[in-house]
């Protein structure tokens, strides 16, 4: 089998879902998002294929589609609904690797025991953290480490998306222990020219799981 990602962030906005298309494009990979909490015209999946290009076979659809954007525990209760754990089982893979989006950060709930992390340890996935550099970032960029590893969750690296900062990745590549895979910087327009761009000139620090 090929090799298979959960993609997390240190919280909401970081640039998860540019971050995932970005390493579709660098990894020949195929993408899944499990849970799509409102935006359900145009979500993340309609967003990294449009910004990928690449063709529809490479997605997989969802599993729940939500209707208000929210956590997804919220989400699913005003739909009606109650997501489990057991509904969730990876799609098969077609010779290629697979980055599986999860929705806002590790310990966003799905429903009233579990939270995203229990979706990762579910599919048995190690995770690539996404983060970002702002005030504070060291301290929840390690806080979502520790807890990926108090967890047991094996964690492939760390990206971040929106610029460098130098000391702030040197200080969590140290103290957190995982390699830096990329740092992508703050693009002015997020579109496929851009990003096709910048996969061809980034060289990822990245060994397969």
């Amino acid at each position: 089998m090929k090799e298979a990602y959960f993609i997390s962030g240190i919280g909401t906005e970081v640039g998860k879902t540019v971050a995932s298309a970005f390493l579709q494009l660098a990894l020949d990979a195929d993408y899944w998002k499990p849970v799509q909490a409102g935006d359900l015209a145009f979500g993340d999946t309609e967003r990294v294929r449009e910004w990928t290009g690449l063709p529809n076979e490479r997605y997989h659809p969802e599993r729940y589609r939500l209707n208000t954007p929210a956590s997804p525990h919220y989400a699913a209760r005003l739909d009606g609904i109650e997501i489990k754990l057991a509904d969730f089982t990876l799609p098969p893979q077609r010779g290629r690797p697979l980055l599986v989006e999860g929705a806002g950060g590790l310990l966003v709930p799905i429903n009233e025991r579990h939270c995203m992390i229990d979706l990762a340890i579910h599919l048995d996935l190690p995770v690539i953290l996404v983060s970002r550099h702002y005030l504070g970032s060291i301290n929840h960029t390690l806080l979502s480490l520790e807890v990926l590893r108090g967890r047991g969750c094996k964690v492939g690296g760390i990206v971040f998306s929106g610029g460098d900062n130098p000391e702030s990745a040197r200080i969590i590549e140290k103290m957190g222990g995982v390699p830096i895979i990329a740092t992508l910087p703050e693009l002015p327009v997020v579109n496929r020219e851009a990003l096709r761009k910048l996969a061809a000139q980034t060289e990822l620090n990245f060994t397969p799981s």
